[in-house]
């Protein structure tokens, strides 16, 4: 494998793709594509590159650049700014993959996509996107699915107005003017602000509902609806996530504690829409009792904090998804979750900066399983639980299942009705019935009252209109 060193430079030509090959004579090899996490806003392709799997010589490896930020994500519904130009990148990157791939000895018909958080969103997303169809065989999705609430955009053209008050912009009403703020800012003003500690659990520039344009879509409706309907292809799928992934938050918890503490409802996932405030401050205290009970909210609850953003992020919206699912006839659903006592820290330092909580992403981004798997046992035990994981990934890859190497368990089930089986990854890996179920439940009956579907961009006013 040869590998060459990058220079990381930003800049607006960024669809760039990355081919690792393995030192073998093995033509029509497996291909696993891996998007990049980052909330939408950050990363590059080659930010995590495992080595180990190109050395097994069973697969070729594919990472790739994309546009980010507004310049990726900002959705107007127009000709100009329909939406989604960084996800319409990544179906270009997997197109180019399926015509290329057998010059470098891969096989265009057994590709795997898989990513890390918004990364994760992405290959869930393009396993419901009509415009990414046959262009993939399986799905990897580490901690992020199309469901969760910085996934996408609830309501596009109010995050486009929200975005361009940072840069302290006032005709937000006007869409003309709007739409014509955003054509003339350069590209690093464009992506300059910085949305990753947002209380509402989202990012504001994302994936959205594209208004139809008679012209090829993404994304045509809310993936909780397309999963609904059946109307998909389903493919064998991986979906899990780590029992206290909500970590990532706590460098904001000093800033805001004493906000949580007293007006608990800006901390709601964007995704929960009430009638009035009233209702939302009942919602609010209901969940906030859940969670913290009598508690003040500072660093004595810090356990409670990291649990919350981890349901609210990662837990329930895969639980959720995985339902539906399953409920829509797919029966390839395989579950996971990754155990908070293989953690090396229950959680980030306190006295992080806000800033910091960028280059965290970065570190945990760089190798998912070696970065957050940190165990609290041995150097062997850590070495030889990673290895059991990648091996069982690269099973999955190259096999369809994600069969577990050296364990009596030796078939990974896939998931059910009511969360069950589900893997449990420790120091040993066993099959559990219900994973999270009372805390499933509990949301569950919350978003089946208050959930607001994701909704494409009006047609903009008649004098803008291009309709």
């Amino acid at each position: 494998m040869t590998m060459i060193a990058q220079t990381k430079i930003v800049q607006e030509d960024c669809l760039i793709a990355n081919v690792y090959t393995p030192e073998t004579n093995g033509k029509k090899l497996p291909v696993l594509v891996h998007f990049h996490g980052g909330a939408f806003t950050i990363g590059w392709g080659d930010i995590k590159t495992d080595g180990n799997y190109i050395k097994s010589k069973q697969i070729i490896q594919v990472t790739f650049n994309h546009r980010l930020g507004a310049h990726g994500f900002l959705c107007l519904g127009t000709k100009d700014v329909p939406g989604n130009a960084g996800m319409k990148d990544q179906v270009a990157l997997l197109r180019w993959v399926k015509n290329n791939i057998a010059n470098f000895g891969g096989n265009p018909d057994e590709v795997t996509i898989s990513g890390y958080n918004s990364g994760s969103s992405s290959v869930d997303l393009m396993s419901v996107s009509k415009m990414a169809q046959g262009l993939f065989k399986r799905v990897i999705a580490e901690s992020g699915v199309s469901t969760a609430p910085f996934s996408v955009q609830i309501n596009p053209i109010e995050n486009a107005k929200r975005y361009a008050d940072l840069f302290k912009f006032e005709s937000v009403d006007n869409f003309d003017e709007l739409e014509f703020f955003y054509k003339n800012l350069s590209y690093v003003e464009l992506n300059s602000k910085n949305v990753l500690a947002r209380p509402d659990s989202t990012f504001l520039m994302s994936p959205c509902v594209e208004r139809d344009l008679g012209e090829e879509r993404f994304l045509d409706d809310s993936p909780v609806n397309i999963i609904k309907s059946g109307n998909y292809e389903k493919l064998p799928m991986l979906y899990g996530y780590g029992e206290i992934q909500g970590q990532l938050r706590v460098p904001l918890l000093e800033y805001w504690e004493y906000w949580m503490n007293i007006r608990f409802l800006e901390f709601l996932p964007a995704d929960l829409q009430f009638e009035n405030e009233t209702e939302k401050r009942r919602v609010a205290e209901e969940i906030k009792t859940f969670y913290f009970g009598d508690k003040i909210i500072g660093k004595k609850t810090t356990r409670e904090f990291v649990e919350y953003f981890t349901d609210v992020m990662f837990a329930y919206p895969t639980l959720r998804s995985a339902k539906l699912h399953v409920e829509s006839g797919h029966k390839q659903i395989y579950l996971y979750m990754i155990s908070k006592n293989v953690y090396d820290n229950a959680v980030l330092p306190i006295n992080a900066s806000v800033a910091d909580q960028c280059s965290e992403t970065i570190g945990v981004l760089k190798d998912y399983w070696e970065e957050t798997l940190k165990y609290k046992y041995d150097v062997e035990d850590l070495k030889t639980i990673k290895d059991i994981l990648k091996e069982t990934l690269l099973n999955f890859v190259t096999e369809g299942e994600p069969i577990i190497p050296g364990s009596k368990l030796r078939t990974w089930k896939p998931v059910g009705k009511n969360w069950s089986p589900h893997l449990y990854i420790s120091r040993i890996f066993e099959l559990r019935k219900s994973l999270m179920k009372k805390i499933a439940l509990f949301w569950e009956r919350i978003y089946d009252k208050y959930y607001a579907y994701p909704i494409a961009p009006p047609a903009p006013p008649p004098e803008n209109s291009d309709s």
